[in-house]
């Protein structure tokens, strides 16, 4: 972990791009405040009047546009610094302010659906700054059922900040107040156990008892709380399935899909098929144990190469690595990543008291950022590529479209992100002579179908399971959740991983069940669609075209349903064959890793 001081600027996100110093945080603070005031002053006054309509949606951009930089400029310094105290204030101002503005809002949405929907189609057509918002208003008309009348907003509305609050929470216990253990390894050097340094440990150490020793020391670190964590959990899924019935959703699961207008059975088929297709999995974990020649394989396995491969990737040279591995894609794409990764949008090493993980948010009046925790690993190149790929969906989405439309929902999200892997996988393929290092890229492909197609299917029925059983008013507690998550694991695993008592409390550790409920499935569903599009892209007869669709995805930004979108690039998400065919592919790489390893005398 890093001295933050004596890290050189450039691998340091350059924040001044939204807020050159607290001072300009605060005039626009002020700003926003009173921008706040002027909205309730058209109640009652759009229903019949539509320049007083179209009035009002501009007042609400300007005011919205504010509030992404006020709230993502201390989000982004307490990820840095989840100890800032400053940030920490700030953020706590902004939430309250965000509060307010939700609650000054709540009579506009029952206001709107009382304009007949043929008028607002008419207006739709006359006036040009409610065409370009033509699909988020057409939205209100489809989910009509599941809006409640002024009062009632109003009212959820002064619980909006208290409902974000367990993910406050989560953060602070997760991030500020852990406490790392200490390991000696086997080479006698000591080390604290953070999310970064056990990953590193775990991908490059070939001791299994250090990688042992790494596990059992950061999953304590989580198990000394680990009911503290079951009942900021329990607190999530309360408030899920609170909202659902305030709402008039049949479930949580169908209030997480309705508003993208996804087909329930889309999830289902993806829950079944990954269930069906375990065995290709369970396939490659006797490969890797009899490769390892392991006598017992945990799940603390799964990171290690077979291969004696502990080449390490300097930021720099990773780089461009990723740089040229996507100049399939173009010269414009090219050069929009190549400014991407040289004006300090990312912050590229692990220090203290940072987030862990990696992301890229966009903020559509600044341009994209991203978080890393650069280890040097091959994992972390394809990290950054991943990264990346989402701040090629926010730039060319920004570019393209106006703001009310600009953002992509995230059922697309990983669509990108994961065709950019696919894209290094094959350029570093292409441009190794090490077998070796051919050896150690199949394994991060396949890798990558463990952990971003099955891994978080796995975690979505997790999900899915742990809502119902509040829906059933059935209880949480840090048991039933980790009898939940080692009976999936068996379900996907069978008996080749030993489920050691530690790893059953994965759950404690996954942000996204915390800070993005029903999130993870859609890793999978856009790892199938993107190995739909990536084969397009490679086929002679299909390049030029299936190029022309996927970029046009990614300029598409929110214009219209996700499913849809999809549809248009060229992928059918509702055939469960789309699935399948993810495992099919799995297999076809464990094949050529097999042969692969029999030319070197591994097997």
């Amino acid at each position: 972990m890093k001295d933050r001081s004596l890290i050189d600027e450039k691998y340091k996100w350059n924040l001044d791009d939204i807020y050159k110093s607290w001072n300009e945080w605060q005039k626009d603070f002020e700003k926003l405040n009173n921008l706040i005031e002027e909205i309730p002053k058209f109640k009652g006054q759009i229903k019949n009047n539509a320049e007083k309509f179209v009035e009002l949606h501009k007042l609400i951009e300007k005011t919205s546009r504010v509030i992404d930089k006020l709230y993502l400029y201390p989000y982004m310094l307490k990820d840095l610094d989840s100890t800032d105290e400053v940030a920490s204030i700030k953020m706590q101002e902004i939430e309250m302010v965000f509060a307010k503005f939700s609650v000054e809002m709540a009579w506009l949405d029952p206001e709107i659906l009382e304009i007949p929907q043929d008028t607002m189609k008419e207006w739709i057509e006359k006036y040009p700054e409610l065409k370009i918002r033509e699909f988020p208003l057409m939205e209100l008309y489809r989910l009509k059922n599941h809006l409640l009348d002024e009062g009632k907003e109003k009212l959820l509305s002064y619980y909006s900040q208290f409902m974000g609050s367990s993910s406050d929470i989560y953060a602070e216990l997760s991030i500020s107040d852990i406490k790392w253990n200490k390991i000696k390894l086997s080479t006698g050097e000591e080390v604290e156990v953070t999310n970064g340094v056990y990953s590193k440990i775990l991908s490059t150490n070939r001791n299994q008892e250090d990688r042992k020793k790494a596990f059992e020391a950061l999953y304590n670190s989580y198990n000394n709380s680990k009911n503290t964590f079951a009942a900021i959990y329990r607190a999530i899924v309360q408030r899920n399935v609170a909202t659902t019935r305030a709402r008039n959703y049949t479930s949580s699961l169908d209030k997480a899909l309705e508003n993208k207008n996804v087909p329930r059975e889309v999830f289902l088929s993806l829950i079944e098929s990954t269930i069906e297709n375990s065995e290709p999995l369970r396939r490659y974990i006797e490969l890797r144990k009899k490769a390892l020649k392991l006598k017992e394989y945990h799940y603390y396995d799964n990171s290690i190469n077979i291969v004696d491969y502990n080449k390490k990737f300097e930021y720099d040279v990773a780089k461009e690595i990723v740089l040229n591995s996507v100049k399939p894609l173009g010269n414009d794409y090219y050069e929009k990543m190549k400014k991407a990764v040289s004006e300090g949008w990312l912050d590229v090493f692990e220090t203290p008291n940072k987030r862990s993980g990696a992301y890229s948010l966009n903020i559509y009046d600044v341009h994209p950022y991203m978080l890393l925790n650069y280890q040097e690993t091959m994992d972390d190149v394809f990290t950054l590529a991943h990264e990346l790929g989402h701040t090629m969906h926010s730039i060319l989405s920004s570019e393209n479209q106006p703001y009310p439309i600009a953002d992509y929902t995230i059922f697309v999200a990983e669509v990108a992100s994961t065709f950019n892997e696919r894209l290094l996988l094959d350029y570093m393929l292409e441009n190794s002579n090490d077998p070796l290092e051919k050896i150690a890229l199949l394994e991060q492909a396949l890798s990558n179908v463990v952990g971003t197609f099955f891994i978080q299917t796995l975690f979505a029925s997790y999900e899915y399971e742990a809502h119902k059983l509040v829906e059933e008013d059935k209880a949480i507690t840090a048991d039933i959740l980790s009898d939940l998550m080692e009976n999936l694991f068996t379900k996907y695993f069978g008996n080749t991983v030993f489920i050691d008592e530690l790893q059953k409390i994965i759950w404690s550790r996954i942000p996204h069940f915390y800070n993005s409920p029903f999130y993870v499935y859609q890793y999978s569903t856009s790892f199938a669609a993107s190995a739909k599009l990536y084969s397009d892209l490679k086929n002679p007869q299909t390049s030029e075209e299936a190029k022309e669709r996927y970029l046009n995805l990614l300029k598409s930004g929110g214009n219209n349903h996700p499913m849809e979108q999809l549809k248009l690039a060229g992928v059918d998400l509702s055939q469960k064959e789309s699935f399948d065919a993810v495992a099919k592919e799995f297999n076809r790489l464990i094949d050529i890793l097999e042969e692969e390893l029999k030319k070197v005398g591994v097997i």
